[in-house]
């Protein structure tokens, strides 16, 4: 299988790219620490499931480990992958013969270690996210539910947005995951219906160490700590819930040694200097 591979942050896409024309790809996200990915077998699973799910072949090995070959320009990089389907077909119907379209793109980057610290100011979005279990948990290149939900708020003292579904229970944040402590556990919402599960997130699952469940909006802000991460920024606890119309609804105290940085920090590479 041939694969368009452009490695440029100026890569042209053409008219007729299925990406573009129809959100008909799917994208990753990556962290490189001095030039190499982390978890990035969870990403290229994460891809793998997503690329069956549409039918997008799956690039080879060689073309995805390309994308992040290379001299480092810093430390910390963010790598930026979007696979389409390619160019053509008549409509919605795919081209007899497809050729996906891979871009890679990798910049600088900082977390935002003061939220690590002083924890975060959060909101509940007005939209709700619509259930369809076929795109569920991949990374799909469709967020105009997310870019919708974003725009509800422009105040920059507000880190991050909440969605719920159709249901009402919490699903995710507009870019990063939901986890939250009751009872002495960690729980992360389930992803079966709708929302994106993050490599993060995945990796905290494989260790046992995070509990899938359900967390209805009206138990929410009776939990006993509340977090919102991904696998670049990290992880920011969050310390004010406000509802989509400003009011506070719970406020949380930044706990003595956070007990979700102190287990997802160390498979970033943030449980020491960053720098």
């Amino acid at each position: 299988m041939y694969f368009d591979h452009q490695a440029s942050a100026d890569a042209w896409v053409p008219f007729d790219d299925r990406g573009l024309a129809y959100g008909d790809g799917l994208f990753e996200t990556v962290l490189l620490r001095a030039g190499a990915p982390v978890l990035w077998r969870y990403h290229t699973a994460r891809l793998a499931l997503g690329c069956d799910r549409l039918g997008i072949p799956f690039p080879c090995q060689e073309a995805l480990e390309a994308c992040w070959q290379g001299e480092p320009t810093a430390e910390l990089e963010v790598l930026k992958l979007i696979l389409t389907r390619g160019s053509g077909g008549r409509g919605y119907a795919e081209p007899d013969n497809v050729t996906p379209r891979l871009l890679s793109r990798r910049t600088p980057f900082q977390p935002m270690v003061k939220r690590w610290e002083a924890g975060v100011k959060v909101r509940l979005c007005d939209l709700r996210l619509g259930h369809q279990p076929r795109l569920a948990g991949i990374k799909h290149l469709n967020r105009l539910e997310n870019v919708l939900a974003r725009r509800e708020w422009r105040d920059v003292s507000i880190a991050e947005g909440l969605l719920a579904d159709s249901a009402g229970s919490v699903v995710e944040a507009t870019s990063m995951n939901v986890f939250w402590q009751q009872a002495g556990g960690l729980f992360t919402p389930l992803l079966d219906q709708c929302g994106v599960a993050g490599t993060l997130r995945a990796a905290l699952i494989d260790q046992g160490v995070v509990t899938q469940a359900a967390l209805p909006l009206g138990e929410l802000s009776v939990v006993d700590q509340l977090w919102v991460a991904n696998s670049v920024q990290g992880v920011w606890p969050v310390t004010t819930l406000l509802s989509a119309n400003g009011s506070q609804l719970q406020r949380w105290r930044l706990p003595a040694s956070d007990p979700l940085q102190c287990l997802a920090h160390p498979l970033l590479g943030y449980e020491t200097s960053i720098l």
